[in-house]
C-alpha cells in the first residue's frame, strides 16, 4: 500500500460582500458562455432582477429552471437532461444548500462546470466537492463526491442579511461542528472528505471558523434581525460558508454529521434545519468523547443563546422514543458513516445512550446558567 497523502480542496474563487450579486455575470462569464441557472421561485423573486441585469451586462443569456425542496436522485437526473437540452456549459445554483447540491451533482454528471450562489448562510454546502442526496421526504440517502469544487462561490451578504434570521442561526449550528469534527479526525489520523489525511491548513481553518463564530455570532444574529450588514455579519458569513466549508472537507467529519444523518431517520425531525440537527450531533459527540464538563456546559450555553436546540425535546423527541432513537443510532453508525472517524469505536447503542443523556444534562446546565427551559421548536418546511 502506498503512503497516505494529505490534501486540501477549495473552490476556484470565493467572492463575498454587500451587493456582490451585481457582479455575478462578470465572474460567471470567466467560466462559461451558456449558463443554466437553477433557483426556486421564491429566490428568483428577490434575486432574479439583479442576476438578470448582471448577466445582461456580461452578455450572458438568462436561462432558468425552477427547483423544489430536496436534492433527490430524480431531480439531479432531470437537471442533467435540462443541461443537455439547453446546451449549457456552466450550471449556477442560486439559493440554499439543496439547490446547490443538486447543481453540483448534475454539473458533474453532465460534464460541465458549476457555480454556487448561496442566498443564505445556513450550511457549508456551497464550497464543497460533494452533494448530499435525500429522499422526497428528506431522509439522507448518500454523499456523492466529485473530483473538484465549484469554480466560483459568490455570496451577497445583503441578501443573506435580508433572509430570515433562522437560516443564519442554522448555519452556526452546521459550522460549529467543523472544529469538533476536525479535531476528532486529526486525533484519529482518519481520512477527510478530500480523500487524504488532514492537513495543517484544513485543521487550522476549522479552528478559525470556531473562533470567529464564538466572537461574532451573537452580534451578527442581532444585526440580521434588522437586515443589517455589519463587520460581525461579514465575519460570520465567511465562517459559516468558506471557513467551515474548507474546514469540514479538508479537516474531516466525525460523529456530529453522522448523528445528523441518523436523526433524519426520525420523522419528528423532518421539518428542522440541517444546522439544528447538526447541533444535537455536536453536543452528542462531546458526550461520546467524555469532553470536560466546562466545555460541554459552555457549548450548551452558547448554542442556546444563538437559538439552537440542545435537548431532544426541542427536536420533537424524548428519551422514551425508543424505536426512533434506535433507528437514529443504527443510521448514524452504518458502515462508511463519518462517525467511524472518531478516535475510538462507536456503536449504535453508544449513540442512543449519549443522545438520551443530553436531555437532563442540557436542562441542568440551562437552569444553572439562567437560560430558558426547552420547548419544542416550531418546525418549518423549507
Amino acid at each position: 500500500m502506498s503512503n497516505p497523502i494529505r490534501t486540501v480542496m477549495s473552490p476556484g474563487r470565493y467572492v463575498q460582500g454587500k451587493g456582490a450579486i451585481e457582479r455575478v455575470g462578470e465572474f460567471a462569464a470567466q467560466i462559461g458562455k451558456a449558463p443554466l441557472i437553477v433557483a426556486d421561485d421564491v429566490v428568483w423573486g428577490f434575486a432574479g432582477d439583479q442576476v438578470t441585469a448582471s448577466f445582461a451586462g456580461a452578455d450572458l443569456r438568462v436561462e432558468r429552471v425552477s427547483f423544489h425542496k430536496f436534492a433527490t436522485a430524480a431531480v439531479v437526473d432531470e437537471l442533467v437532461e435540462k443541461i443537455q437540452e439547453t446546451k449549457a456549459d456552466v450550471i449556477i445554483g442560486v439559493g440554499g444548500g439543496s439547490t446547490i447540491d443538486a447543481v453540483k451533482a448534475s454539473g458533474f454528471l453532465a460534464g460541465i462546470r458549476w457555480v454556487s450562489v448561496p442566498t443564505v448562510a445556513s450550511t457549508d454546502a456551497p464550497t464543497s466537492a460533494l452533494s448530499v442526496i435525500y429522499t422526497d421526504e428528506g431522509e439522507f440517502v448518500e454523499y456523492r463526491f466529485f473530483p473538484r469544487n465549484p469554480d466560483l462561490v459568490l455570496v451577497d451578504t445583503q441578501i443573506v442579511a435580508n433572509a430570515p434570521v433562522a437560516f443564519l442561526v442554522a448555519g452556526v449550528g452546521d459550522a460549529l461542528a467543523t472544529w469538533l469534527e476536525a479535531r476528532a479526525t486529526d486525533r484519529a489520523n482518519a481520512t477527510t472528505m478530500a480523500g487524504g489525511l488532514p492537513t495543517l491548513t484544513g485543521t487550522a481553518l476549522a479552528k478559525l471558523s470556531w473562533d470567529v463564530i464564538w466572537e461574532n455570532a451573537l452580534p451578527a444574529i442581532d444585526a440580521v434581525r434588522d437586515h443589517l450588514v455589519t463587520p460581525a455579519v461579514e465575519k460570520l458569513v465567511e465562517a459559516n460558508t468558506l471557513l467551515s466549508g474548507l474546514g469540514f472537507e479538508s479537516g474531516g467529519l466525525a460523529a456530529a454529521h453522522a448523528i445528523h444523518n441518523g436523526l433524519t431517520a426520525a420523522p419528528q425531525t423532518h421539518g428542522l434545519t440541517h444546522g439544528q440537527k447538526v447541533n444535537i450531533g455536536s453536543l452528542t459527540q462531546l458526550v461520546l468523547e467524555g469532553a470536560p464538563m466546562a466545555e460541554i456546559a459552555d457549548f450548551i450555553e452558547f448554542t442556546t443563546k444563538v437559538g439552537l436546540p440542545t435537548t431532544l425535546t426541542e427536536v420533537g423527541l424524548s428519551i422514551d422514543d425508543e424505536k426512533e432513537l434506535q433507528a437514529v443510532g443504527v443510521a448514524a453508525t452504518l458502515p462508511g458513516e463519518t462517525i467511524h472517524n472518531m478516535p475510538f469505536a462507536v456503536t449504535a447503542e453508544d449513540v442512543v445512550v449519549a443522545l438520551k443523556s443530553i436531555e437532563r444534562l442540557s436542562r441542568s446546565v440551562r437552569k444553572a446558567r439562567g437560560l430558558p427551559e426547552p420547548v419544542k421548536y416550531v418546525q418549518k418546511q423549507h
